[in-house]
């Protein structure tokens, strides 16, 4: 079974909508950073003691998350959906093909490092 990371990068203001939309379609694991990063939008300027300043790296989220079982369409479509203002800043999604994974704790590859094992519960 093929394996595909999804990066999402967007505005912080949507994330939560973005989780919900995300978990509604069935993923549920994901990591998400505090990224910075500049795109057509080239930054803007800001006053600080009375001088002026480029600020060329806008705050913005990355969302990650692995899929084998969802359509990664799905997923895009998803994102797209919830993301979309047609505004500068919407932000990127980037597709990538996995070739392995590894769940360091019980030493599975594969498909089987990204699944939910049944009847498993985390430690607390």
């Amino acid at each position: 079974m093929k394996m595909t990371k999804i990066e999402i990068i967007t505005r912080a203001s949507k994330l939560e909508e973005l989780k919900e939309a995300l978990n509604s379609i069935g993923v549920l694991g994901m990591t998400v950073s505090q990224v910075f990063g500049c795109g057509l939008q080239k930054g803007h300027k800001e006053i600080y003691r009375g001088r002026e300043y480029d600020v060329n790296l806008v705050p913005g989220i990355k969302v990650e998350t692995v899929v084998c079982e969802i359509p990664v369409e799905t997923v895009i479509e998803t994102a797209q959906k919830v993301l979309r203002t047609g505004k500068f800043g919407d932000g990127k999604i980037f597709i990538y093909e996995l070739s392995d994974a590894v769940r360091i704790r019980t030493g599975h590859r594969g498909v089987e490092a990204i699944m939910d094992i049944p009847g498993e519960k985390p430690a607390r």
